[in-house]
């Protein structure tokens, strides 16, 4: 670990997370989502893949800025309450660019919905992210979750309810407090993005061709280590 880093760590660690899945159920009737195609010039399926990105979003950001959340099922409270969702499993490229839109993308069956729909709580995400991104890696959407399911549940969280009330925290304290909570995880293998008000909005993990945990490569961008971070719970 860099020295640098040393002096951006909190005085506690939670060793309690509830930052996932608060509570969920799966209902009876599944929306079902809407097919999603590539516009001009998006598609670029002849890149090759040089890696990962676990893209981990913050709900309680994304809830707060949505005025009308009624047909929002991460948001509504329909099935559940939720922390950090996963966004999507993302292949990038070998340098700047990456691939995505690399095949037709059939609406998602029901039971892939389902299988789903308390780490990725809206089938619409899902659709969005197999099309983009899951025709990318394989030609199966059962196959694509699976992994991404199986990574996003690998990952050990802090408690950010004990975060939020840090006043000092920064977008590196709260990666070494990630860390701290996965052996072998180190902050340069993360990335914090926030809202332009300093709110935390997401957390990228990097992730090689073997999605084995990885440094981000220095173009990955995200916060500074050193600058302010609020949580909203």
């Amino acid at each position: 670990m860099p020295r640098w880093w040393a002096g951006l760590a909190l005085a506690v660690f939670p060793v309690v997370a509830h930052a996932q899945a608060v509570r969920c159920h799966i209902p009876s009737a599944l929306q079902r989502p809407a097919p999603i195609v590539p516009r001009h010039g998006e598609a670029r399926p002849n890149l090759p893949v040089g890696g990962y990105t676990l893209a981990l979003s913050w709900s309680p950001e994304h809830c707060a800025e949505r005025y009308d959340t009624r047909r929002d099922t991460q948001c509504n409270g329909a099935i559940g309450s939720f922390g950090f969702i996963l966004h999507g499993l993302w292949p990038e490229g070998t340098g700047r660019s990456w691939p995505q839109f690399c095949r037709p993308a059939a609406v998602l069956p029901r039971e892939v919905i389902a299988a789903n729909l308390c780490v990725m709580p809206s089938a619409q995400l899902m659709q969005h992210q197999w099309a983009k991104h899951g025709t990318c890696v394989t030609a199966r959407p059962q196959d694509y979750f699976d992994t991404a399911r199986r990574l996003y549940r690998q990952i050990r969280l802090p408690d950010m309810a004990v975060l939020a009330r840090n006043p000092r925290l920064t977008a590196g304290g709260l990666l070494l407090a990630v860390a701290a909570r996965n052996p072998g995880m180190k902050p340069e293998m993360m990335r914090v993005r926030a809202t332009r008000e300093g709110w935390l909005d997401e957390i990228w993990i990097c992730l090689d061709r073997r999605y084995a945990r990885t440094s981000c490569p220095a173009h990955k961008g995200g916060m500074r280590a050193v600058s302010p971070l609020r949580i909203r719970l």
